[in-house]
């Protein structure tokens, strides 16, 4: 059953948030960053995220039907990080709709998975918050496709944080319902 996978890997979303966050502090922390910087902490974060959601569908591909679908967002995550070390000098609008693409499909899965999840935990509105912030910040990020790396960073960084506690608070409450049933 998923629920127990995800229940016995819930550190996976709080290392994925704590990533997150870090990466959204630096962000904040050194607003003077070029565009090429910006883009090696973005790969960064971004191939970390995707090996670890590809170590999570491999681990959840006894229990879960779609763990073939997660495979792929993860390898997609893993490309385009590797995407934005090998270009670095990447234009940024090309930068800005590599994100933007980031984001939208994380943001579907997110909610694709608290739609599935709904039925047997509490607490599923998380996912769909990660799921929400990450399609916001690629329709803000469509809307306006150039703006200042200024702007961008802080967007950006905004978004890792968010992202980031959400990820953390719904990684504990995975732990807490391995000694708290829901139903």
């Amino acid at each position: 059953m998923l629920i127990e996978t995800l229940k016995r890997h819930w550190w996976v979303p709080v290392i994925r948030g704590v990533a997150a966050i870090a990466f959204g502090i630096i962000a904040f922390a050194y607003p003077g960053l070029t565009v090429a910087l910006l883009v090696l902490f973005f790969g960064a974060w971004v191939l970390v995220d995707g090996v670890v959601r590809v170590v999570g569908a491999i681990g959840y591909r006894a229990s879960d039907p779609e763990w073939g679908f997660h495979l792929i967002i993860g390898i997609l995550g893993i490309i385009i990080g590797f995407l934005t070390f090998h270009a670095p000098q990447v234009t940024a609008l090309a930068l800005v709709i590599y994100i933007a693409a980031w984001a939208l499909m994380i943001g579907a899965t997110e909610i694709a998975l608290a739609i599935k999840l709904r039925r047997e935990i509490k607490g599923e509105w998380f996912l769909i918050l990660m799921g929400l912030a990450s399609i916001l910040l690629a329709v803000m990020l469509l809307w306006n496709p150039i703006p200042g790396a200024l702007a961008l960073v802080w967007l950006i960084g905004s978004y890792a944080i968010v992202f980031g506690v959400l990820a953390i608070i719904f990684g504990f409450r995975l732990r807490s319902l391995a000694t708290f049933p829901v139903r």
